[in-house]
């Protein structure tokens, strides 16, 4: 929950976006301040993971419209790899696998270059295995899965406790978790929430994207907010989220379309 600070991380301005030419977001409008972890919930299609991508500067995604500012820039000027190393990260739907590239040296070149883009000396493989095992206990990984190939042959709750992992060390400002329980049993589900909370403090945002209120019973939003047709159309707290879950979207749309919004 919201830590008391009011310094403004990202404030989306009517945000309009397209993929293949085919407009998804119309309009969306959203301000996230430091500690406040905001839910994100809808159909399919509603674009709740257009929004996700855009935010990370996914090169599919074209922006059509509005403004995005992160810590006082423009996010939009700026490239995928600029974003990440400014302190944004984006824990993926559906993490790809690499194989070839060792999950260790992959986890240890992504934090050094967080580490040389705050102008601090990059840290060697030993002391690196010093601080990766510290991290383990985070998502309760044993240190096997560092001498495995990045997500190749990982489960599906596997791969996304090594997400959390990832967020662990890189320590972001601002954590977009795309639907991160998507595929978990209530075990691993407990297990990533565990994670995402012990990384929670009053510098950091979360913005969580997800279907079901299941998640946000271990990982708890300050705000929820529920998007239709590319835009969010209402807003509320947790007990929002659960309603939902009673009755499905719905009745919100009707009462939104309805009031005109």
């Amino acid at each position: 929950m919201s830590q008391e600070n009011n310094q403004v991380i990202l404030s989306i301005r009517n945000l309009t976006a397209e993929v293949e030419g085919t407009q998804i977001l119309n309009g969306v409008n959203l301000e996230i301040k430091a500690g406040e972890t905001h839910a994100i919930m809808g159909t399919n299609g509603s674009g709740k993971s257009t929004l996700s991508k855009v935010l990370a500067g996914h090169p599919d995604y074209q922006v059509t419209g509005g403004e995005v500012i992160y810590q006082g820039k423009n996010l939009l000027e700026m490239e995928a790899d600029e974003r990440s190393l400014a302190g944004i990260f984006m824990a993926f739907q559906y993490p790809v696998e690499i194989p070839g590239v060792s999950n260790l040296e992959f986890l240890r070149a992504s934090y050094n270059s967080q580490r040389k883009a705050r102008g601090l000396e990059e840290i060697d493989a030993f002391d690196f295995e010093d601080l990766v095992e510290e991290k383990l206990d985070f998502v309760k990984m044993d240190s096997s899965f560092l001498e495995r190939n990045l997500n190749e042959g990982f489960s599906g709750g596997e791969k996304k406790r090594n997400e959390i992992l990832q967020m662990a060390l890189l320590e972001p400002t601002l954590a977009i978790l795309d639907e991160t329980d998507s595929g978990l049993d209530i075990d691993a589900l407990k297990t990533v929430a565990h994670g995402v909370n012990q990384l929670a403090g009053p510098e950091k945002s979360m913005l969580v994207i997800t279907h079901y209120q299941r998640l946000l019973n271990y990982i708890v939003p300050d705000y929820v907010h529920v998007m239709a047709n590319g835009r969010i159309i209402t807003t509320g707290n947790k007990e929002l989220a659960e309603e939902l879950e009673e009755k499905g979207y719905d009745w919100i749309k009707e009462q939104t379309a309805g009031a005109g919004v």
